[in-house]
């Protein structure tokens, strides 16, 4: 049984009369009710199919959750489960078609992390005529409790701060993971500095795994195309994701033996021709529940222990499990509902429809989109800063990039992009972040290949071809300066704001960026 390792685990039995019901982002045996439940023993699932309805999501992400679903009902009944699986329009009338048949069972979960799901599902329960227990979720590494009481957090606070680095050492300190002693592995505590390179043109990417689709996975990416108003391709041969937890080993597997090596010193770069570069792919694995990050952590230590590997690879890739994940899990939990909806900078604008066609002259942007387009995925700084950044910078309202990347990423969970998207990505709350995450086209022609295919220039910050994000950055803190000048870690920036004041260059910057918008409105961006 796999549990979370820093903090107590959940201690429950199951009687007679409950019944494990698993949610589509739970699909595990390996914690949980079904870990405690006899072998045999009913469980449910409830396919519901309304959520899929409300947003334009990716094809790719739609197949992947009611796939998944499909392969672990299988799976289970194929290990002696008699699992009820019932198809329904929602979960309220899932539920009412179970307690009609089963009036004295009692279902036990595991709570989801979205916000107000525990108190959405109960209703619906008790409206169903049931009852439900839900217990901790053990797919993380980390307890809510553990967490809470290292952090000294107070529930009702509404307006926490956290720091990413702190828990991250105290989580490594708690499990020992890359720890001698009482110090981190190597003398340092991480290894960013180290994993910042652009590989030349003479490196090749090791090969991205994939999957032959099996008849139900086909099966189902063609029922999904049918059924839903979906965005993104939707051809089953493009499909790279795993959907059953043999094929999520082998992902893992092969992460460990063909990508991770150099999975560290190329993590923060952008190659147009490379959609995966050397990153792990297994985030969609994990928020599924086909992995767990403790394994996934264990298998890194090991593979390190065993190889001369990097310890920038290592310590870079356990980071963004043991550390950002679980980071954003509490954060979520701590700043919702007041996350979602935050909009600290005033940001009014609209999402520019190039980020669901495609259709920009901007390179970094058009190829970004493109990537999303076709698998539902980028890696980690092509989100921070190109789709964020180039929205931050437009100064698009900030719950609509979240619904936006919500929908387009097969990885993608309310918890997952709130405290990336609207704190990490468009500074909209202070829960966490300290400055915006801005920058102009500089950082992205210093970490990527986009810049010289581009039809503008990437030195020039007004005229007809300069490129949009260097105008976009100045007019950016000019218009939020009085909110942001007294951020000590923006001195730098204004006093290069200051000059461009005494020299009128923001007269003209001002200019081009109304030039833009004009363009983008138009269609002509």
């Amino acid at each position: 049984m796999q549990q979370p390792i820093v903090g107590d685990p959940p201690d429950y039995a199951l009687n007679d009369t409950d019944v494990p019901w698993v949610l589509g982002t739970q699909l595990t045996t390996r914690s949980g009710p079904i870990a405690r439940a006899p072998e045999g023993s009913t469980v449910l699932m409830i396919e519901a199919h309304d959520f899929a309805a409300r947003k334009p999501y990716h094809h790719h992400k739609l197949t992947l959750v009611f796939a998944a679903m499909r392969q672990f009902r299988d799976h289970l009944r194929n290990a002696g489960y008699e699992v009820i699986y019932i198809t329904a329009d929602s979960f309220a009338d899932g539920f009412a078609a179970f307690f009609d048949d089963h009036p004295d069972a009692r279902l036990v979960a595991m709570r989801s992390p979205s916000y107000g799901s525990e108190r959405r599902f109960r209703e619906l329960i008790a409206a169903g005529g049931g009852d439900v227990r839900f217990v901790d979720n053990e797919l993380f590494v980390s307890t809510r409790q553990a967490f809470d009481e290292w952090a000294n957090a107070d529930p009702d606070d509404e307006t926490p701060t956290f720091k990413h680095e702190s828990m991250y050492r105290w989580l490594r300190r708690e499990t020992g993971v890359l720890m001698n002693g009482d110090e981190p592995t190597g003398g340092e505590w991480n290894y960013d500095d180290e994993n910042r390179e652009v590989p030349d043109e003479t490196w090749t990417a090791p090969p991205a795994p994939s999957y032959e689709p099996d008849e139900l996975t086909a099966e189902t990416a063609a029922w999904v195309e049918d059924t839903f108003e979906t965005w993104g391709d939707t051809s089953v041969d493009s499909f790279p994701w795993p959907v059953t937890r043999t094929q999520a080993i082998e992902a893992l597997d092969r992460f460990l033996d063909e990508r991770l090596e150099e999975f560290g010193q190329y993590q923060d770069a952008m190659r147009a021709d490379d959609w995966a570069m050397a990153h792990s792919l297994l985030g969609s694995s994990i928020n599924l529940g086909l992995l767990h990050p403790v394994e996934v952590i264990d298998a890194i230590t090991d593979a390190y222990e065993s190889r001369d590997l990097p310890l920038n690879a290592v310590e870079g890739c356990i980071r963004q499990i043991l550390g950002w994940r679980e980071f954003m899990r509490h954060v979520y939990r701590h700043a919702m509902p007041a996350l979602a909806e935050a909009n600290q900078l005033d940001a009014t604008a609209s999402l520019p429809a190039f980020y669901w066609d495609g259709d920009t002259e901007m390179e970094c942007l058009s190829e970004t989109i493109g990537a999303v387009h076709d698998r539902g995925y980028s890696h980690h700084i092509q989100r921070l800063m190109v789709l964020a950044n180039f929205a931050t910078l437009w100064g698009v309202e900030p719950s609509e990039l979240n619904d936006w990347f919500h929908a387009t990423y097969v990885d993608a969970y309310h918890w997952v992009t709130t405290p990336n998207v609207i704190e990490m990505g468009q500074y909209g709350h202070g829960v966490f972040a300290t400055k915006p995450y801005v920058s102009s086209a500089n950082y992205i022609d210093k970490m990527s290949d986009y810049c010289g295919d581009c039809q503008y220039y990437k030195t020039k910050t007004t005229g007809e071809q300069a490129c949009p994000f260097n105008a976009l950055y100045w007019d950016f803190l000019d218009r939020n300066e009085d909110k942001l000048r007294s951020n000590h870690r923006m001195g730098l920036m204004y006093s290069h704001v200051d000059d461009k004041q005494e020299t009128d260059e923001l007269a003209a910057i001002r200019e081009r960026v109304a030039e833009l918008r004009t363009k983008a409105a138009e269609g002509r961006l």
